[in-house]
């Protein structure tokens, strides 16, 4: 199979600002093997202006225009997260131009943007979407709208989110009562998240837990406000470059992180790969990446993530064996070498069929 282009419309791999979506989109590169990262545009709009979605319009013709004249024998075209905020608008120009399979992983369709503030942008992803020969879905939610919309030849496949990762890495020890989160600190759904948190912690009723917060954001005045009552047993460790992080997970024994409208969410990935049992709320996109054993029932709220802490805090037994039931769940579906075998045979597929 020949070179791949890759695109990445809502934050190329090389953006600077960490974050799950820049760590999926080079997972996937680093999974499709051959690859030419082709655009680093960015194409996200996340205020509704109509004005500066036209704008950014222009700038993506016109680097669809630069890619097509460049000539490049790629073999195929390949988009990760078209949504309606961040439209790949280059892809489809250049695909067709070129005569190549155009394909996308993580596509959200979105026919209720349709009108509105990103009516433009919501367009032109679901237009994008259209276009596509093969489309790799990460979770159950996304794979019904797909299937609702779909045109009839285009081909949707399964692909678990994944870590860049051959083999997992060494188990936690699981011996302490720390409780791990990491998340961006910023407004919104994360906040959410971290106010959940906040009212679970008081109905917690074993001594001497600790809670470690890894991350940084905008929201970080906030979030510290929010947990300034539980004094000297929450720590804000700030941002961790990925050495930083592989220590945290491996000097806790629990992972925590209710993830409110989270897509997926590779720190879950990351946690249970180290072999930290998880507690998170039942929801969308979270049970597609966390082993069954690790979600609280949602409409519970605080009092069942305070529960399930609770007894993971009180048996180390139960800490062990929820630590390696997740190892097991990761090595068996969200690591580099499941995922390079889906992601390649599916575009061999999409090539014999186009050819």
């Amino acid at each position: 199979m020949g070179r791949i282009a890759f695109y990445a419309p809502m934050k190329p791999p090389t953006h600077p600002t960490p974050s799950g979506d820049r760590q999926m989109a080079r997972a996937l590169m680093a999974a499709l093997g051959d690859v030419e990262l082709v655009s680093e545009l960015r194409l996200y709009e996340g205020k509704g202006d109509a004005a500066m979605q036209s704008t950014l319009q222009q700038h993506a013709i016109a680097e669809a225009e630069r890619l097509i004249a460049t000539g490049k024998n790629w073999q195929a075209w390949v988009t990760y997260h078209n949504y309606y905020k961040a439209p790949d608008i280059i892809g489809p120009l250049v695909s067709r131009a070129l005569d190549i399979p155009y394909i996308q992983i993580e596509s959200t369709r979105s026919p209720k943007r349709l009108n509105g503030p990103w009516a433009q942008f919501a367009a032109l992803s679901e237009a994008a979407a259209d276009h596509a020969d093969l489309i790799f879905y990460f979770t159950d939610r996304d794979q019904f709208a797909l299937k609702q919309h779909k045109p009839a030849n285009q081909i949707l496949i399964k692909l678990h989110p994944f870590l860049a990762l051959e083999n997992l890495p060494p188990a936690a020890a699981l011996t302490n009562k720390t409780i791990l989160t990491v998340a961006m600190l910023r407004s919104g759904d994360k906040l959410a998240s971290f106010e959940i948190i906040a009212k679970a912690l008081p109905l917690l009723t074993t001594p001497d837990w600790q809670l470690k917060i890894a991350g940084d954001g905008p929201a970080r005045d906030d979030i510290k406000a929010l947990f300034a009552p539980f004094k000297a047993q929450v720590t804000l460790l700030g941002q961790l470059d990925q050495s930083g992080l592989n220590a945290a997970y491996h000097g806790a024994a629990i992972f925590l992180w209710p993830g409110i409208n989270e897509a997926f969410g590779m720190v879950y990935l990351e946690a249970q790969a180290a072999g930290l049992p998880v507690v998170a709320q039942d929801r969308f996109g979270v049970r597609d990446v966390v082993h069954p054993d690790g979600l609280a029932a949602q409409n519970l709220g605080p009092k069942a993530l305070a529960q399930s802490l609770d007894a993971l805090l009180q048996s180390p037994e139960m800490r062990q064996s929820r630590g390696h039931t997740a190892r097991a769940f990761i090595a068996e579906n969200h690591l580099l070498n499941s995922a390079r075998k889906t992601l390649l045979n599916g575009i061999r597929k999409t090539l014999i069929i186009r050819s």
